[in-house]
């Protein structure tokens, strides 16, 4: 039994299409934030915010968090790292060259956001911590350019990125500039290089003649990396609902059932007031939902290992963040936790919305269309991740 769960974690990596379609949500999600706050960015990130650059310099200082926005207080400056994060955004979610451009996608989130870390709420919490989290996967192997280039050229019998040096090389030169200047504290200049490094030691081993055990290896280590990381993020997840589910139950408004009841009535949350005095008309349905909003948050990290269970909570999280989104006026913030609830999805479910994705796709462009990916187990056989792959919780 231990030597089959070990076999498992270190020969595939798991939950390939829960990590991209998390990769596609926190991306599209970031993505769109930028694009919606594009007018107000200065005030928000840059010179024009009331959190002076002055004033972030000297937290900075202090908590030793990452920030490419304090290399320099420039206009210019910020302008380029904005637009190198929606567009680190948008390649990652295309997944185009998916490694690389986890990490600048990473930089460019925490750049934004430990620049003026008073204007963020829980979603954009959300988002900073899978940044990090997304880098340790391979999220680009299943739905992304990486996979159609990848399967292109195992039928050409050509190396499959060789366009990827060029990117890794702009990194390498990127970084031995921050290294001579300064300007990033150790701990995260040791991280930055540590990805470099790992990447060409990738790329040398991939390319070796003879190098097969090398390549296995370093196959295994990053399996195991990856799905080290993808159980992080399911353990994130359920740490969101538990913690907030158990605060919940020691509030006096969500104890008598009343609590859904006030912020329908904020003009901070009623973009549409009519709509929030036509779900709060009738009492028993406030205190249904109050109570209902409690006890999922609080049974779903005890249910992940029964998937009928976890199944249907899954279904009425996402549905309460959908209502949050429209109701509430938290787009992001419902966007944010719905592609983390996505780890949690089963695989036949999303091989089934990838189907009638991809044949939407050949109706529009009057083609046949085939999803690419790398070598692995066949999609029909792929089970769940983590979680999922007791096999005492399969029911």
């Amino acid at each position: 039994m231990l030597s089959a769960g070990l076999e498992r974690i270190t020969a595939s990596p798991l939950g390939r299409y829960q990590s991209a379609v998390i990769r596609i949500g926190f991306s599209a999600t970031w993505l769109l934030f930028l694009l919606r706050e594009f007018p107000h960015r200065q005030e928000l990130y840059g010179p024009d915010g009331p959190w002076s650059w002055n004033l972030a310099q000297q937290l900075i200082s202090d908590n030793h968090a990452f920030t490419a926005l304090m290399w320099s207080d420039g206009q210019a400056w910020f302008e380029l790292v904005y637009a190198v994060a929606v567009l680190a955004s948008v390649l990652l979610m295309l997944g185009w060259h998916t490694r690389a451009m986890s990490v600048l996608f990473m930089v460019g989130v925490l750049s934004l956001q430990n620049r003026s870390i008073f204007v963020g709420d829980g979603g954009d919490n959300v988002i900073h911590l899978m940044s990090i989290y997304l880098v340790f996967t391979r999220c680009g192997q299943v739905w992304s350019l990486d996979a159609r280039r990848a399967a292109r050229a195992r039928a050409r019998q050509v190396p499959a990125d060789r366009g990827g040096i060029v990117v890794w090389w702009v990194i390498g030169l990127a970084l031995s500039a921050l290294t001579f200047t300064g300007d990033v504290s150790g701990g995260w200049l040791t991280l930055f290089w540590g990805l470099w490094a790992a990447q060409a030691v990738w790329w040398l081993v991939d390319r070796r003649a003879g190098g097969g055990q090398l390549r296995l290896l370093c196959d295994i280590v990053g399996n195991v990396v990856h799905n080290a990381a993808l159980l992080v993020i399911m353990v994130e997840a359920c740490l969101i609902y538990a913690t907030a589910g158990w605060y919940k139950i020691q509030g006096s408004r969500w104890q008598d059932g009343t609590a859904v009841y006030y912020p329908l009535h904020l003009d901070y949350f009623s973009p549409w007031p009519v709509l929030g005095d036509l779900l709060t008309a009738v009492g028993p349905m406030v205190l249904l939902v109050t109570y209902g909003t409690v006890a999922v948050q609080v049974a779903f990290p005890f249910t992940v290992f029964n998937r009928r269970v976890k199944n249907v909570l899954l279904v009425c999280m996402m549905l309460e963040h959908a209502v949050i989104a429209v109701v509430l006026g938290l787009p992001f913030f419902s966007l944010a936790m719905i592609a983390a609830d996505a780890v949690f999805l089963p695989t036949s479910f999303l091989l089934r919305i990838g189907g009638w994705a991809a044949r939407a796709r050949g109706r529009v462009l009057g083609g046949r269309t085939q999803e690419a990916v790398v070598p692995g187990p066949r999609p029909e056989q792929e089970a769940e991740p983590l979680a999922a792959e007791v096999p005492t919780a399969r029911t």
